[in-house]
């Protein structure tokens, strides 16, 4: 009997090439188009701790949403211990471990502050070559500030003018905050709420946790720049911008704090499945647009919008990390896709169906990397471009070849 063996040719002298130089690995592997979406299902949307086998289904989603959309290559991986969720230490290590496989992390469904400790030591880690990121927070943030952006073109409003208040105070609002602050809102025009009522610099349960949520307590120094107080209807009044991430349930917001918002007011009600007001309520109220995050209502806040164009142009150029100010490039452009369009009161967002918004803000990721110096590939718009374009529409086709010969189901 014969037994064939098969083998790799050549291998060996890519392996000693990367041994030589390990930053090889990211041409002579698939390690440049890689990610892990790593979870511990703590803070699963719309489902809480739920546990990383019951949050797999959610992290696999997000993998496919990747390549789809981005043409990135991902894996799930939802980590724990039977019985125990990881520590902050330990989704730390595992990180680490993990690095030398792929070009990137998602953080995923991670909850607070544990998200928080997980991603700024892992960001701020000199031994961390490359991008960490936190969906929940730096992907809401792209979106939403990508909405607030083109919904203020709209009314005809300038950001460093608008008067924003935001109900929640965790991962996603959070670094919301410091994103519109980025794009040009000042965080003293800014005044959040949590469900104790609005944060002050003063309040005495904030300053005892200033080190649990450090966080939380920085914004509370830097906004409500007119130091108001109270339930969040004082945060609405006059509010050009209301943001809510918090709890899904009808009517957290009513209708009577809409009504005394300024005119031509934007109002995201961002949970999921019910959002804090339904849409025709906040109408009703005086608000001109509103946004939610679901699919059948107009406007809808979907990080869907952002990651997968953000990791496309960060992994093209090869960038170590991602900023706050790449997160704002993201916002430009996903506004700009809706505003080359023309927007209206229903269309100040693009949807997940107009792929050009991918390639597209892939680019002015990429090329914003390059502009701050944290990209390791450098390269002309113009090929930045034509790259992240054929390797969306290859992963697109490919989709669709899969599902034309039956090898994949079609969506449901």
């Amino acid at each position: 009997m014969r037994l064939l063996i098969q083998n790799t040719p050549g291998v060996a002298e890519a392996c000693r090439q990367i041994a030589a130089n390990p930053t090889e690995s990211f041409r002579m592997t698939n390690r440049a188009n890689t990610i892990a979406v790593v979870s511990d299902g703590t803070r699963v949307l719309g489902l809480g701790d739920i546990g990383p086998e019951a949050g797999q289904p959610v992290m696999e989603g997000k993998a496919l949403l990747f390549k789809y959309l981005g043409g990135v290559d991902a894996f799930a991986l939802s980590i724990g211990n039977p019985g125990r969720r990881p520590s902050a230490e330990e989704i730390i290590n595992f990180v680490k471990l993990l690095q030398p496989s792929v070009g990137g992390i998602n953080l995923e469904d991670i909850s607070k502050p544990k998200c928080y400790t997980v991603l700024e030591t892992l960001r701020n880690d000199p031994e961390i070559t490359i991008p960490v990121w936190h969906d929940d927070a730096q992907g809401t943030a792209s979106v939403v500030v990508g909405g607030v952006i083109g919904a203020a073109h709209h009314v005809g409003k300038e950001l460093d003018q608008l008067k924003v208040a935001m109900l929640g105070v965790g991962a996603a609002n959070t670094r919301t905050a410091y994103v519109l602050e980025a794009a040009g809102v000042p965080l003293k025009n800014i005044v959040m709420a949590d469900s104790k009522g609005i944060i002050t610099k003063d309040r005495p349960d904030i300053i005892e946790q200033k080190d649990y949520d450090s966080f939380k307590y920085d914004l509370a120094q830097k906004t409500n720049g007119e130091g108001l107080s109270g339930d969040f209807g004082n945060a609405m009044e006059g509010a050009d911008v209301m943001i809510s991430a918090s709890k899904s349930a009808e009517d957290v917001v009513k209708q009577e704090w809409v009504s005394k918002m300024a005119s031509d007011s934007i109002v995201f009600a961002c949970a999921n499945p019910i959002p804090e007001i339904w849409p025709w309520k906040a109408k009703a109220a005086g608000a001109r647009v509103v946004g939610t995050g679901r699919s059948d209502f107009d406007n809808q806040i979907n990080n869907s919008l952002g990651f997968p164009g953000i990791f496309r142009g960060t992994l093209d150029v090869n960038a170590t990390t991602i900023t706050d100010e790449m997160c704002v490039a993201a916002a430009q452009a996903i506004a700009d896709i809706a505003i080359k369009k023309g927007t209206t009161d229903k269309y100040i967002i693009p949807a997940m169906s107009e792929w050009e918004l991918f390639p597209f803000e892939a680019t002015k990721v990429g090329m914003k990397a390059i502009e701050q110096g944290v990209a390791r590939t450098i390269m002309e718009e113009e090929e930045l471009f034509k790259m992240a374009e054929e390797k969306i529409k290859y992963a697109r086709d490919l989709t669709q070849s899969l599902m034309d010969n039956k090898f994949i189901a079609p969506p449901i």
